[in-house]
């Protein structure tokens, strides 16, 4: 079994939801690379769930612990590797429903993959617990990206049926700003609080709810990026994906482009203060799988959470009778808010990745 990312910043998650840890390796991390450990717990505490009033109860608090890799804060150029520890752990809830697959989850092809025995607690390898160590490596390729002018943000753009108001004009520095201001992650303010009661109606129904995680990226160096299997869209997508609970991506216009026609998609080119960029960013900031020099652009559907009180239908695997099942825990009602910022850092690593392939990083 394999959990790698990338070709030239190889990232690799290691772990389970309610192993005695969680964390990841870095290998292709320039030797000298300054590594702010600050920045990467500050971006943990804005994964975690302590302090956050819509999301799970699990208390836990994901103090980084680097165990290689690092010397008086900067990479030595082997293996970077780093994990939290997992303290808040109850295996008897999955203990009791080992043989009945909980629907939305992966516990059913999981057992059939692995066999009866894999430990499937907190959805095991598969749970977004494992998102910890790709924050972590999104923090390192941040501090790749940032000395050359490249700024990664994410935020909330909708909740259900509930969408934010986002001006396209705002800068990078303000959408982090009123994002980070609200538990959701929104960049509007009005519509963070109608999506923190959607979010509190569904808990309170034991139920959940979906939304849309937009990423941005600006200064990305014209031209980054490879033509076909390694273009700016496949490589984001792939890391977008490997996300859990992520269903659905578009660059862009999107699937809006389906509806347009080529001379309203098109962008037309024009000269701002001796640079060339486009009026109009239809194109997400991408052509042909390379960078155009305006910003990318992606939006990402992320499913309501799988773990829901509802009572629902599914079947005993060891038995093979049909059963009905309540999901018991503690569980988030949204997972959108806590995506962001590890949609964010998956960008950043993909970024960093190609940046690295292309020449365009040491």
């Amino acid at each position: 079994m394999t959990m790698e990312f990338g070709r030239r910043l190889r990232v690799a998650v290691f772990g389970s939801s309610h192993g005695p840890e969680v964390g990841v390796t870095v290998d292709g991390l320039p030797q000298g690379t300054p590594v702010d450990l600050a920045a990467v717990q500050n971006d943990l505490d804005r994964r975690r769930p302590v302090g956050r009033r819509l999301a799970t109860r699990r208390q836990e608090e994901d103090l980084l612990v680097v165990d290689r890799g690092l010397v008086d804060g900067r990479s030595d150029g082997t293996t970077f590797r780093a994990h939290v520890v997992n303290t808040d752990v109850r295996r008897e809830p999955y203990d009791k429903i080992r043989d009945t697959p909980r629907p939305g989850h992966a516990d059913y092809p999981a057992r059939v993959r692995y066999g009866p025995e894999a430990d499937l607690s907190g959805g095991g390898i598969f749970s977004g617990r494992m998102t910890v160590g790709l924050v972590i490596a999104g923090a390192l390729a941040k501090g790749l990206l940032d000395p050359k002018g490249v700024r990664v943000v994410a935020f909330t753009r909708s909740i259900g049926a509930i969408d934010a108001d986002v001006p396209e004009e705002l800068s990078l520095e303000e959408l982090a700003r009123r994002s980070r201001s609200n538990e959701v992650g929104a960049a509007d303010p009005h519509a963070a609080e109608r999506m923190a009661e959607a979010i509190a109606e569904a808990r309170r129904a034991g139920d959940s709810v979906g939304g849309v995680v937009e990423v941005r990226a600006s200064g990305v160096p014209v031209g980054l990026g490879e033509p076909f299997f390694d273009s700016i869209e496949s490589v984001l997508a792939h890391a977008y994906f490997s996300v859990p609970a992520v269903k659905g991506v578009e660059f862009g216009a999107g699937f809006r482009a389906a509806r347009m026609r080529g001379s309203e998609h098109n962008d037309p080119f024009v000269l701002e203060d001796g640079a060339i960029r486009t009026r109009t960013n239809h194109a997400g900031g991408i052509l042909g799988g390379l960078a155009t020099g305006m910003p990318v652009v992606a939006r990402v559907a992320v499913k309501p959470a799988s773990s829901i009180a509802v009572r629902q239908s599914t079947v005993n695997v060891k038995t093979r009778q049909p059963e009905e099942i309540v999901v018991t825990g503690r569980h988030d009602p949204c997972i959108v808010p806590r995506a962001v910022v590890v949609l964010e850092a998956v960008t950043a690593v993909a970024l960093a990745d190609l940046g690295l392939q292309g020449g365009f990083l040491p």
